[in-house]
């Protein structure tokens, strides 16, 4: 069961006078971290940002999407994953789908689903930590399909269980599974039958992302092995670049960023980031660095012509807000002491949830760190990708889900 605060109290006004924009999958509408959004309140009272509604959950990493009127939590109650639908204005469930789950984590963070579900086209899929990979309706909750990929395809353990948040394109979903012969699998979204399967790379914690390169459309991985860019109609590999941190006991959790015919890896991990050049069937390195923007997890924002993200690792506390030049990895500035943090780029600057709980509004200007507003809003560690829809802005960490306003 979930239990609910709504702060009622608050004055505002939850009609849409038109869509501002659904956040269906992780990073947003393009899994690229930006959101359209323009006019909300950055001039936030000493208390903090408004609150609308809280709710005690259960465990897990894996971040709140929304779609309409329609926001799906996925948590781990007890032994069970939980796919939860509520409403994203009060907080109240609409439904539940339940299964048992056979996940552990042997380093004891977390039990929870890591993994963000994906809506797409009134259909939620939802893959969890021990490989249980469910899709079902979203209005209702009807489960359409289900398997167990652990079982299907017996990949190679890894350290945190599966991550891969699903990626959903041309009726297909795509998932880096991390068996032999199944490194990346394609599977049809209608029924969740296997359509076609390609590499031996393991399975890394990023998930992927579509681009069109070379004016074809790409499922672009960054696999244990490195960058994979493939065919979606074949799972034919089209580019790829071997880049994994050299220690074993790491992990790849960044997703790759496209840009027109470039593409930019981060792992951390004394690897660092690079900036690849994808032409002609050859793949140029363009710049490499491990003092420039190397992230253990979080994923980068791409703003103009800069790039914005976290610089260090979590588990060593070093961790930096960073800005630097796309084109040459120059870095722009550094802001100490931030501490890792998950990025969406709205209204002309950045929102930053760190894993301290805090949300930080700031610009995005390669002039400087310039912060605007700071508000507590979860408790450490914090790192599930939050959500911004409507002008309503969701986070949760390991036992609470909040709804905030960005309304003016």
């Amino acid at each position: 069961m979930l239990r609910f605060v709504f702060c009622l109290s608050l004055t505002l006004t939850f009609t849409r006078s038109a869509p501002a924009g659904d956040w269906p999958q992780l990073h947003g509408p393009a899994r690229d971290g930006h959101s359209a959004e323009t006019k909300l309140n950055w001039d936030w009272p000493k208390a903090g940002v408004p609150l609308v509604w809280k709710a005690d959950i259960g465990s897990g990493w894996a971040g709140p999407v929304v779609s309409g009127d329609n926001l799906i939590l996925f948590h781990r109650v007890d032994d069970e994953e939980v796919i939860a639908c509520l409403n994203p204005v009060t907080g109240k469930e609409k439904w539940k789908v339940a299964y048992r789950t056979k996940y552990r984590d042997d380093f004891d963070f977390d039990n929870g689903p890591r993994a963000t579900p994906t809506i797409v086209d009134g259909t939620v899929f939802a893959l969890g930590a021990n490989g249980d990979f469910t899709a079902v309706e979203l209005a209702t909750g009807k489960k359409i399909w289900s398997r167990n990929l652990t079982d299907d395809y017996k990949p190679a353990k890894g350290f945190f269980g599966v991550a891969c948040s699903p990626l959903v394109a041309q009726k297909k979903v795509f998932v880096n599974v991390g068996a032999k012969g199944a490194g990346v699998v394609c599977f049809n979204a209608a029924d969740g039958k296997e359509v076609w399967k390609s590499t031996d790379d393991g399975a890394s914690y990023s998930s992927p992302t579509t681009a069109e390169i070379d004016g074809q459309p790409a499922a672009v991985f960054l696999t244990r092995a490195g960058l994979r860019v493939l065919d979606p109609t074949t799972g034919k590999s089209l580019y790829d670049f071997a880049w994994r941190p050299r220690d074993n006991n790491s992990v790849q959790a960044a997703m790759p960023i496209v840009w027109k015919d470039e593409i930019f890896l981060t792992v951390s991990y004394a690897t660092g980031a690079v900036l690849l050049k994808t032409q002609k069937g050859e793949v140029t390195d363009v710049w490499s660095s491990d003092k420039s923007l190397s992230s253990q997890y979080n994923t980068p924002v791409r703003v103009g012509d800069y790039l914005y993200g976290t610089h260090g690792r979590s588990d060593v506390g070093n961790a930096q807000m960073r800005c630097i030049e796309w084109k040459t990895g120059e870095v722009k500035w550094s802001e100490a002491k931030f501490g890792v943090a998950s990025l969406i780029a709205v209204d002309g600057g950045l929102l930053a949830l760190n894993e301290n709980g805090e949300l930080v509004r700031f610009d995005a200007s390669h002039d400087g760190y310039k912060e605007g507003a700071r508000s507590p809003l979860l408790t450490k560690p914090t790192r599930p990708a939050p959500a911004l829809a409507n002008g309503l802005f969701y986070a949760r960490d390991g036992k609470t889900l909040v709804c905030v306003s960005l309304k003016k």
